[in-house]
């Protein structure tokens, strides 16, 4: 994925000095200290659907002092600025402060980050609400800046706001302060093992950092070679995904933050994010979306874009896309997704103009596989794996994605009432899984998988990165020895030589394998991911890894898809869960979980017991709760029930059905 980094924020600050702003950040690196000392309560509380802007003055200090005040030792700097030219700084010692306040002209929750670096620790970055601490985090000795946040600071039209950065034992400089709306959702987990509390909460704080208030105003085509724009618009409804230096969002990542962007309540963003791929993919594109949008969720961002025949573009994502709307619309069930032209047609182009036109190097006999040209990310690549010189024409991502978007569209299509296109796109996903088993993906098993075929036709083996992992995660390969087989080579190589360089590429490995149930190879991602949040990026001018958007927003998706087994279906009011509790964790359940317009708890005890709890909502659901395995004694509130059993792509589940009406609570337990 191009990316790289300087500051939008200092750009913002440029194009739009005084206005009243909720503005976002430049990104590079994650919180050291532990969590924000909250004077505010720490029970979850709804944020308001739309947060009024702050009058926020020069964000990025772009234009000296306007808009701070400032204590003796301290002021304007241009020696170390996080992004742009200047930086606020405060000199070692007690009492000194850098602070702004204003006067809220509407009500809201908010989040408010900065990028902070420190000579010493003891300092402090601060919010005050009519003179009274109501969020604050002190901050330790690092040198190197890093991104804070101090999360849901609830706001009532009239009320005075102070923004302060403190002194502490070593000299503080402060730069990039960015406002954005409080998240819908505030879902916390609990549990037996404190390490995922602790990972979801910062996960939680850290993934609505990234979040843009729709109406913005801030440039356009920010990057590393042109820091300033090409003009401005106000922005829509988005997140950041990509490097945090571009003022817009890549299709590859924002398919894989939705989960998490969803638990957190982000339904407009999803979806605006979504229909503005799905609108880019013309037929002047020959149906390719763009890889890269500007926050205003309209204009292609300039560096990946040049012109209709010239612009970055990656096979998977055309059919990511689809994926994920489908998924989007099981979360919300917002019928936009069906009655929506500008998505409807993308889905339909997608599984069918794009797979025609892009068809054409290797011969697969009834079956198409689309395809890349082998010439790089400008002319179009067939894999994510933008580290490999092979010269692809067909990749085990794109051809797995192309599996999924054709479920995908066979879902949209069953729930739109076109049972005959339902049927067709279901046939169409059989005959490539079958034909990949038999054929595409050769006889081998491991190393010997195929994962790949070149320009001139070679197959290619052995580890692919992205092109290996796919195939699993997708769940194209056929349940059996041989995808175990491939599963056991994956974590091998990344566990060893063949672990990815960027912690953004690590962030898949958790759903590789909680989509195979191997649930203690997923934590073990997982905690490797998180665990790694505080190092340096591979790409120094990113900060830490932690400030990767993509970090923080799979861990959320990963909690809940991957641990909690949770898959929604809102249209019909119905959900299912499966226990993926690795071993050593007894138990773990989460409040504030949102699916449509209701809201629920749900908890497992280890994995055979599960409660679910409808704390809000206008209608009951239907749940179907599972238990990997065959049981014999299955109850529902303690009422014995017949143990029904069924098959999932080979895994055997027994499980019970049972409605759940608003603010009832339900226990389903396997012996």
């Amino acid at each position: 994925m191009t990316r790289s980094r300087v500051s939008l924020l200092s750009a913002i600050a440029l194009l739009v000095p005084l206005a009243p702003l909720v503005l976002g950040g430049s990104a590079a690196a994650s919180p050291a200290a532990g969590p924000a000392a909250q004077a505010a309560s720490a029970a979850p509380h709804p944020a308001p659907a739309a947060p009024a802007p702050l009058p926020l003055a020069n964000p990025g200090f772009e234009q000296g002092a306007t808009g701070w005040e400032f204590t003796g030792g301290t002021g304007i700097a241009g020696n170390y600025p996080h992004g742009g030219s200047r930086l606020a700084y405060l000199d070692e010692g007690p009492g000194l402060k850098v602070a702004q306040t204003v006067t809220t002209t509407g009500a809201g929750a908010y989040d408010l980050s900065a990028w902070i670096a420190t000579g010493g620790p003891g300092g402090a970055f601060t919010a005050r609400v009519n003179g009274s601490v109501v969020a604050s985090q002190t901050l330790p000795s690092a040198s190197n800046y890093r991104r804070y946040t101090l999360g849901r600071i609830p706001l009532a039209a009239g009320d005075r706001l102070e923004i302060a950065f403190e002194s502490g034992t070593g000299w503080v400089n402060a730069d990039d302060l960015m406002v954005s709306p409080a998240s819908p959702a505030d879902p916390r987990v609990s549990s037996s093992d404190p390490k995922i509390v602790e990972m979801f909460d910062w996960s939680r704080r850290k993934a609505n950092s990234w979040v843009q208030l729709p109406g913005t105003v801030g440039p356009l085509n920010v990057d590393e070679n042109n820091t300033g724009g090409s003009g401005s618009a106000a922005y829509g409804p988005s997140y950041w995904a990509g490097y945090a230096n571009r003022s817009g969002y890549y299709s590859r990542d924002m398919a894989h933050q939705l989960a998490g962007a969803g638990v957190l309540g982000l339904g407009a963003e999803n979806k605006a994010m979504l229909r503005s791929f799905a609108a880019s993919a013309t037929p002047e594109h020959k149906f390719y979306p763009a890889w890269a949008l500007n926050f205003d969720t309209r204009t292609y961002l300039s560096i990946d874009y040049r012109n209709p025949s010239l612009f970055v573009r990656e096979v998977p994502a055309t059919f990511e896309l689809v994926q994920k709307a489908a998924e989007a619309y099981r979360w919300s069930g917002d019928r936009a997704y069906l009655d929506d032209p500008a998505l409807w047609d993308f889905y339909r182009h997608a599984t069918d103009d794009f797979v025609r036109l892009h068809d054409g190097i290797k011969d697969n006999g009834t079956v198409q596989v689309a395809e890349g040209t082998g010439r790089g990310i400008f002319q179009g690549t067939a894999s994510y794996n933008e580290q490999s010189s092979e010269p692809l024409a067909e990749a085990g991502d794109a051809i797995a994605s192309q599996y999924q978007a054709y479920l995908a569209m066979a879902s949209l299509a069953r729930a739109k009432g076109d049972g005959t296109l339902a049927t067709t796109y279901a046939r169409k996903a059989r005959d490539l899984k079958a034909y990949f088993n038999s054929t595409w993906s050769g006889s081998g098993s491991g190393a010997d998988m195929v994962r790949g075929y070149t320009t001139d036709g070679r197959a290619l083996t052995g580890w692919g990165l992205e092109n290996s992992w796919f195939m699993p995660m997708k769940q194209i390969i056929a349940p059996g020895a041989r995808r175990e087989a491939y599963l056991d080579y994956i974590d091998e190589q990344a566990s060893g030589a063949g672990r990815p360089a960027n912690i953004e590429a690590a962030t898949y490995l958790p759903d590789t394998f909680f989509k195979n149930n191997r649930a203690d190879t997923a934590w073990k991602w997982m905690t490797y991911v998180y665990d790694h949040k505080d190092i340096q990026h591979v790409n120094t001018k990113q900060g830490t890894n932690g400030d990767y958007p993509e970090v923080s927003f799979t861990l959320l998706g990963q909690t809940v898809e991957g641990l909690l087994g949770v898959a929604p279906d809102a249209p019909a009011r119905r959900l299912s869960t499966q226990s993926r509790l690795p071993s050593g964790m007894d138990w773990l359940g989460i409040d504030d979980l949102r699916i449509g317009g209701s809201r629920f708890s749900l908890r497992h005890d280890g994995a055979t017991k599960s409660r679910l709890t409808h704390t809000a909502g206008t209608a009951p659901y239907t749940w179907e709760a599972r238990f990997p395995g065959r049981f014999a004694t299955l109850t529902v509130n303690g009422v014995p029930r017949t143990a029904r059993t069924k098959v999932v792509d080979g895994v055997v589940y027994t499980y019970a059905t049972t409605r759940v009406a608003p603010g009832a609570s339900v226990t389903v337990r396997v012996r």
